[in-house]
């Protein structure tokens, strides 16, 4: 271990990486999320990175056990949760030996040393003590008996058990580190008289073990709090800090308000989505009709109905249930109708890595389903970013009638930042194809000339019934049709139709130079880091190096051979073992593409990225 030195006092930092490490009950996602709460209140740019098993109660100090929260503050643009920590904060040895890596050489590490026991050692696999062997010479280890020092604060609390009492440690913790980096404790006090409103108990205890930790941290020697972390420099508005998966929540709530329509969720719980579920069922009095369906193939397919009823449809699932839906998806297909259909992707196949992230869904989205049936694809691409993006996927989907299928993943739907609030007035206008009675000429599946978007038929408008399935149909009148040249119709009509949805959106712009000898192609949820990489490559005096990020999959924007043209070659970083490589490959057969793929339940990191970029330009 090292001493701290008097130099590394009195720091106007720009950018700090904490995490926050233990057992999967020791409460450090809720731990995590006050430090990033509180840190945007003050006015910093923040970026989160929650991390943690599957399994509800993993087997206490296994290794595979290990919740972890990481949070990047900062008085600059924060675009990624950082790599390198500048404090770990390990409630045990498990927390302590899964993350130690990560953290810079000198810099800090604050551990509950009550937790080091030896049962507790051997369950994460130490030889020896850590704490006592001088392995942690090279960093700044600071041990407190957290556990200890809880039982004392509330030794006279009434009310609360001895397992309660030990859960309450988290806050010690989190007490010392807003001591550390002058945060303030209101937030998080405020937090508990509002959650814990009807246990006063619990109000007293958190507060006591909060003031605890905070005034425990001012004694010691070795932590200094003249760390100052300023408010960032953002564009003017009203900020909150917002999860993936409520933004994309609000996002379809916008886009309901928009189009005037009731929206309608069917959707079966399922990690990492279940949040938009949970989020929706709040919003009852904003017209939200929420069913928790018994299974997925329910639950995509109460939505078709309400989607044939006249509502804003949506389901929400991962990558095992978008498989269940691809039957029924391609049966909204046939039937031209709006739906939307939510893929949070996490780690694969099966049941796979369920509170993990990847991006191994993609061409399950754009080809997992029988015969031709081309969809809408678009893909968020931060947290904030998941509210337009969900918003876009409603007005594409009622505005061309068929389904689009929406992908996030784990990393950005549990991930937060700040978010600009906007007003539902300012966004774009959404204009429902609902057809209106007393139009004797009217064909079910005649269409807009310009998009071929047949229109909206709403059951019991008078003079508009007609009948749908899953039968091929006739090109006008919707009746079963076996006819070949009609088949042949109909599959060119709703490919051309996708194709032609190229005309309502962005074409693709590139960051960094526009032309040169690399383009870093991404998508989805990995811009931040290519972006963090980007402009680190930059401040080092890399030229020619430019970034490509697709939000539009299928189709693909219609300047994308052209952009592709003026570099030399193409680096396609993504999640997966080439997906979207593959893609680009069969669409544009001539361009020079490498690939840069990770699977390991991890988003990338930035200096790996640096390194592959530095790679492939030399």
């Amino acid at each position: 271990m090292i001493e701290a030195k008097e130099e590394q006092k009195k720091q106007i930092l720009e950018q700090v990486v904490v995490r926050f490490a233990g057992d999967s009950g020791d409460g450090m996602q809720l731990t995590g999320s006050q430090f990033s709460d509180t840190s945007a209140m003050f006015g910093n740019d923040v970026a989160t990175f929650p991390n943690y098993p599957a399994e509800i109660r993993a087997p206490q100090g296994s290794l595979y056990g290990v919740s972890g929260f990481q949070v990047h503050i900062g008085s600059v643009e924060i675009s990624t949760p950082g790599d390198d920590l500048d404090l770990l904060v390990a409630m045990n040895p498990a927390g302590l030996k899964t993350n130690l890596k990560a953290v810079k050489p000198g810099h800090m590490v604050i551990v509950d040393s009550d937790a080091f026991t030896k049962k507790n050692l051997e369950k994460a696999k130490y030889e020896s003590n850590p704490l006592e062997d001088g392995s942690l010479e090279n960093y700044l280890v600071i041990e407190v008996s957290m556990t200890s020092l809880t039982k004392e604060a509330l030794k006279d609390v009434q009310g609360l058990d001895n397992k309660s009492i030990i859960r309450s440690k988290n806050m010690f913790a989190l007490g010392m580190v807003y001591w550390m980096y002058n945060r303030s404790k209101e937030h998080t006090i405020d937090f508990f008289n509002k959650k814990f409103k009807t246990k006063p108990e619990l109000i007293e205890s958190n507060t006591k073990v909060l003031n605890a930790g905070y005034f425990y941290a001012e004694t010691l020697e070795l932590i200094p709090n003249d760390y100052t972390v300023a408010p960032a420099k953002m564009p003017a508005g009203t900020y909150r800090i917002i999860m993936g998966n409520t933004a994309t929540a609000w996002g379809f709530l916008a886009a309901a308000e928009k189009s005037g329509l009731n929206l309608f969720l069917g959707s079966y719980p399922i990690t990492p989505a279940s949040d938009i579920l949970h989020e929706l069922v709040k919003h009852k009095h904003f017209g939200v009709t929420a069913l928790q369906a018994e299974d997925e193939i329910a639950g995509i397919s109460s939505a078709i109905g309400a989607s044939f009823a006249g509502d804003l449809a949506i389901t929400t699932t991962s990558g095992p249930g978008l498989a269940l839906k691809g039957e029924a998806l391609g049966l909204a297909l046939m039937l031209e109708l709006p739906l939307v259909v939510v893929d949070v992707q996490r780690g694969g196949p099966s049941t796979g890595l369920p509170t993990k992230t990847e991006q191994s869904d993609l061409l399950q989205a754009m080809f997992g389903r029988n015969g031709e049936s081309p969809v809408i694809l678009i893909a968020a691409s931060t947290p904030a970013n998941c509210f337009n993006y969900a918003y876009e996927a409603a007005k594409l989907t009622l505005e061309h009638m068929t389904p689009v299928i929406l992908l996030t993943d784990g990393y950005i739907a549990n991930g937060s930042a700040p978010w600009k609030i906007q007003s539902v007035d300012d966004m774009p206008e959404i204009k429902p194809l609902i057809v209106k009675e007393g139009n004797p000429d009217w064909q079910p599946y005649d269409r807009d000339k310009e998009t071929l978007a047949r229109e909206w038929a709403i059951p019991g408008t008078p003079g508009l019934e007609h009948r749908v399935g899953g039968l091929e149909k006739d090109k006008l009148s919707g009746q079963v049709s076996y006819d070949p040249d009609n088949h042949q119709t109909m599959t060119d009509i709703r490919a051309e139709k996708i194709k032609r949805v190229q005309n309502y959106i962005p074409e693709l712009q590139t960051e960094f130079a526009q032309e040169g000898d690399v383009l870093v192609v991404g998508w989805g949820g990995t811009y931040g880091n290519l972006y963090a990489a980007l402009k680190d490559l930059k401040q080092s005096g890399a030229k020619g190096v430019g970034l490509a990020h697709f939000n539009h999959i299928n189709p693909l924007p219609k300047n994308t051979a052209e952009v592709f043209g003026r570099f030399k070659k193409l680096l396609v970083c993504e999640l997966n073992t080439g997906q979207f490589a593959s893609i680009l490959k069969m669409q544009f057969p001539q361009t020079r593409i490498e690939q840069f793929n990770k699977i390991e339940g991890l988003p990338f990191g930035t200096s790996e990225l640096v390194k592959k970029i530095n790679d492939v330009i030399e």
